[in-house]
């Protein structure tokens, strides 16, 4: 029997890094739970066991049911039957396969029916699953919509949603609409509030809504008169047993097809209010499209775990010219980048994955007792850790998930292009996880303020003044030479004063940040386990050869050279 989670030992090994100590402790408040309800642990050992067990559930129901059934959901997809969405059988399957494992609502405090887990093994779930079935991963990653309320609803609100996740009850967050895609500032839908029924009301349409006909459903919505800018926009959730949606059409996608993508229209239908009114963007959007950003990172290594495997698979079996492709120096050459840039990334989402548990564990915290200054400025820290490296990791693992799938299909040559391998379907999958929940290029324009600012560099210092084996010593000096480069980089933009060069340039130079960042964790990795240490040496020259490159681009390329960049406006 497969099981998804034990054939990888990668996840293993970053499930113990030495910061979950800290995750868990802080998760836990002091192990108070144990006193009160019989499954919740007793001290960090037990905890960590039963984060094992738990991912190994999660893996055998990945091996024996997700993954069998995906050719079939990407054959057959959703239909709209009577405006309600029946998924695929497959999904059906896959979805009470994990409902009757208890797996829904992963990281809820246990008085909302939850396991109370970290951010860390609900992400390495969110991974495994997603090397299963990429669509389905868009359908389990939603529970983000109950972090969501559990962070900012009030207990009214919390004790009516939130103990429905468990019991298998699907979410959404109904955000883009047609004239509001990237600029979610534009949202139009309007949310009217009775004030003799003291209730609200939203009317409008949404489009391009994954898992559109969920029970339960965050939709952002325009609460202000007269307004027309993010301030004017409020958080509200809905509950599809109103009957007061409908769910116009189920879109024809590319991908993930197993995954329903729905235009709805509200009329009349009554919706609580999440928070306060104003902050539905600005606060809670905001968060919650950092959550989705994190969850596409897990969906991106899944998927070039998957990619990865299939073409390592395909390399072994295949013969041409008398021997297994795998021997010839163009394919291995291709899949060990594979292997090495599957590595870097994962060990990206789980170092985002580790920042982010720690700030909203303090936060948590804080709503039971006063933190100490010490913890606040911990707080603080990470948090800030978590909003550079979320948009790093989400524009890193999602363009390496359509590099690695591409890479594998060529393995594959023609018949990768047939519907005869699964390789076709995870080519297709990974297309979109460069464009939904941000664009590359949003990715960008949010990492950039950490070049301005000085957060990478920093953060690279940081990596810089660890202590290294001597075996490392070699990796370490070429990363303080890419470092020196990338700052004198960053200084020579700076010292341009002009916005558009910025703007030009700024992939350029995030990308430079994102490869000393990788090079330096995997280079970590290798610390606690010398078989990255291969990993280290690959990546990081290649990352340096890349970096040379972008450094001379920006050189050369001043502000008067703009101009014939623009023979196509």
């Amino acid at each position: 029997m497969a099981n998804f989670f034990n054939d990888n030992k990668d996840l293993e090994f970053h499930l113990n890094h030495p910061l979950m100590q800290k995750c868990v402790d802080l998760k836990e408040n002091n192990y108070k739970d144990k006193d009160e309800f019989d499954y919740a642990p007793l001290d960090f050992e037990d905890t960590m066991d039963s984060y094992s067990r738990t991912l190994e559930i999660v893996g055998e129901v990945c091996g024996d049911i997700i993954g069998p059934n995906a050719e079939s959901v990407d054959h057959d997809g959703p239909q709209l039957i009577n405006n309600e969405v029946k998924y695929a059988k497959g999904t059906a399957e896959n979805y009470k396969a994990l409902v009757d494992a208890g797996l829904i609502g992963m990281s809820l405090p246990r008085k909302h029916k939850g396991l109370n887990f970290s951010i860390v093994p609900y992400v390495m779930s969110g991974e495994i699953v997603s090397r299963a079935d990429a669509g389905f991963a868009n359908i389990w990653g939603l529970q983000d919509c109950a972090e969501t309320i559990h962070e900012f609803g009030d207990d009214a609100i919390k004790n009516e949603f939130l103990p429905r996740f468990s019991n298998g009850e699907t979410a959404a967050m109904d955000l883009t609409e047609p004239d509001a895609g990237s600029d979610l500032q534009a949202v139009m839908l309007k949310a009217t509030y009775n004030e003799d029924e003291d209730q609200w009301y939203l009317n409008g349409v949404k489009r391009f809504i994954t898992n559109g006909d969920a029970d339960i459903s965050l939709v952002l919505a325009r609460s202000e008169e007269g307004s027309s800018d993010g301030r004017g926009l409020s958080l509200f959730v809905y509950d599809r047993a109103e009957e007061k949606m409908t769910v116009r059409r189920i879109e024809n996608k590319m991908g993930i097809k197993g995954s329903p993508t729905c235009e709805l229209v509200f009329k009349n239908a009554p919706a609580k209010l999440v928070g306060d009114t104003r902050l539905g963007l600005i606060k809670y959007v905001m968060s919650l499209m950092n959550s989705a950003r994190l969850g596409v990172g897990a969906q991106s290594v899944g998927i070039a775990e998957a990619a990865y495997r299939e073409a390592l698979k395909y390399a072994h079996e295949r013969e041409q010219f008398g021997k297994p492709i795998i021997k010839y120096p163009a394919v291995y050459e291709m899949i060990t980048t594979m292997k090495v840039k599957t590595q870097g990334i994962r060990s990206l989402l789980y170092e985002t994955a580790r920042f982010v548990d720690l700030y909203k564990s303090y936060g948590f915290a804080a709503e039971e007792r006063k933190l100490s200054p010490e913890e606040r400025k911990d707080q603080k820290y990470y948090s800030r850790k978590a909003d550079m490296y979320t948009p790093l990791l989400k524009l890193f693992a999602s363009e390496y998930s359509n590099e690695i799938a591409y890479d594998a299909l060529q393995v594959h040559g023609g018949t990768g292009f047939m519907k005869d391998f699964p390789i076709e379907r995870i080519y297709r999958d990974a297309r979109i996880t460069t464009i939904y929940e941000g664009t590359s290029q949003l990715q960008v324009v949010a990492a950039i303020r950490g070049i301005g600012n000085g957060s990478y560099l920093k953060y690279i210092r940081e990596y810089e003044a660890l202590e290294y084996n001597a075996e490392s010593e070699v990796i370490k000096a070429r990363l303080i030479e890419m470092t020196q480069q990338f700052e004198e980089t960053s200084d020579l933009m700076s010292a341009y004063k002009n916005s558009e060069l910025w703007d030009f340039h700024s992939r350029r130079i995030v990308e430079m940040a994102g490869n000393i960042i990788i090079s330096y964790l995997l280079l970590n990795d290798a610390q606690r386990d010398e078989q990255y240490m291969a990993s280290a040496e690959i990546f990081s020259k290649k990352a340096m050869a890349e970096n040379q490159d972008k450094m001379a681009y920006i050189k050369d390329l001043q502000v008067d050279d703009l101009s014939q960049f623009k023979i196509v406006e």
